[in-house]
């Protein structure tokens, strides 16, 4: 039988997360979910052993599927796990429940009203985060709504659901699975996000943006982030994806 929804996840160095139980967590609320599901993760080449705590859980817990890629960073794990998905709708979240997976009963409404891709959304403040995450955020949106995407307030809320045949058309167009040639290094973050709802958007998909609870829940110490690093390469694809839109490289043939 066909589940109503697929759940994908990328594992990357989650141990921490893992470790406290955000799995449990998961299957507590799946199992007297009123849809029928799978979850699938993809660990992305973890090298923190949090891929055994998946592994040993998945054996346990029905429905509950793992598989394994190169480390090819977040967009990448998550287009692993949609190419497996069989649901008629396919959610994407982060590892760490920022956003507790029972937010997703907020966007599968809007599927049955005739919206193909229902993300996520923060608003424009956001818990946990220091005054110097909160202003770079901010200019992050602003920079972003000039170039791209005006009428969306977040586009980097890791918690998208699309309908699973418009998730696998337009993940294959994504700048960073095209381009990807080589494994990656670290902890690898990009602004794959905001391509994607553009595309979405420029392909004729009807797009709806649905405010979520999140707080800042990631406890993982491994991953090896650099705040000024991201933020830089996020401003540059941003740029790089109105250059090639400007180029018609999203055109249709």
């Amino acid at each position: 039988m066909t589940p109503k929804l697929s759940i994908v996840l990328s594992n990357y160095n989650e141990h921490a997360n893992l470790e406290r139980g955000v799995l449990d967590e998961m299957y507590s609320y799946l199992k007297t979910a009123k849809y029928t599901w799978e979850v699938i993760i993809n660990d992305d080449g973890s090298t923190d052993g949090g891929d055994k705590i998946i592994e040993n859980f998945c054996k346990k817990h029905p429905g509950f599927k793992m598989i394994r890629g190169q480390h090819g960073g977040k967009a990448a794990g998550i287009w692993n796990g949609i190419r497996e998905a069989k649901g008629e709708v396919v959610l994407f979240t982060d590892m760490d429940q920022s956003t507790p997976l029972k937010e997703v009963e907020k966007l599968l409404p809007w599927f049955d009203k005739g919206f193909d891709v229902v993300f996520g959304s923060r608003g424009k403040m956001r818990k946990n985060f220091n005054l110097i995450r909160q202003a770079s955020s901010w200019s992050f949106r602003t920079f972003r709504g000039m170039m791209l995407l005006h009428d969306v307030v977040d586009t980097q809320c890791g918690f998208k659901a699309l309908r699973t045949q418009v998730a696998k058309k337009i993940f294959p167009m994504l700048s960073v699975i095209k381009s990807k040639k080589t494994v990656s290094k670290g902890w690898t973050v990009s602004a794959f996000d905001v391509e994607l709802l553009f595309l979405a958007e420029k392909l004729g998909n009807r797009l709806k943006e649905v405010d979520v609870l999140w707080k800042n829940e990631d406890t993982s110490t491994s991953k090896q982030k650099s705040f000024i690093g991201e933020s830089v390469d996020m401003l540059q694809q941003i740029i790089q994806v109105k250059i090639n839109d400007l180029n018609g490289l999203y055109d249709q043939k």
